[in-house]
């Protein structure tokens, strides 16, 4: 009798209702899957990455001193000099064009020759390398 009426209550809930037992499992498969590739997906993908540089400092203990070898030897004019000069201190090119009383491509000219006779690239890269040429203060 209670095999039986343990068949009976086995064939209602699972046998009768067997298509909507399939379709919640599915919904709880699906719904853990997306629940999961949601999180893996938001998850920050931010590294921390350390470097260490090595950094130059410029000191001015005393004046400055033109290093004329160097100069000699990159073979930039006095002019050329100036709008370096005045690259070290920020001024953009319309500013140093606006200081020096020439027009603007003279001053891209100028800039252009320098890159050249430096090798670099940016005025940044520039300045540094005039700096530790002992060309600027």
């Amino acid at each position: 009798m209670l095999f039986l009426m343990r068949w009976l209550e086995y064939r209602f809930i699972i046998i009768d209702n067997s298509l909507e037992l399939y379709i919640a499992a599915i919904a709880i498969i699906f719904t853990s899957l997306g629940i999961w590739l949601a999180l893996k997906l938001n998850s920050p993908k931010v590294k921390t990455v350390h470097v260490e540089k090595e950094i130059y400092v410029y000191r001015n203990n005393g004046p400055f001193l033109l290093n004329e070898a160097a100069l000699a030897e990159v073979a930039i004019s006095r002019r050329e000099l100036e709008v370096l000069q005045l690259m070290g201190e920020g001024f953009s090119n319309q500013e140093i064009a606006q200081r020096l009383f020439v027009s603007l491509n003279t001053i891209k000219t100028h800039s252009s020759n320098i890159f050249g006779k430096l090798e670099v690239d940016r005025r940044t890269q520039a300045v540094d390398k005039a700096k530790k040429l002992n060309l600027i203060a």
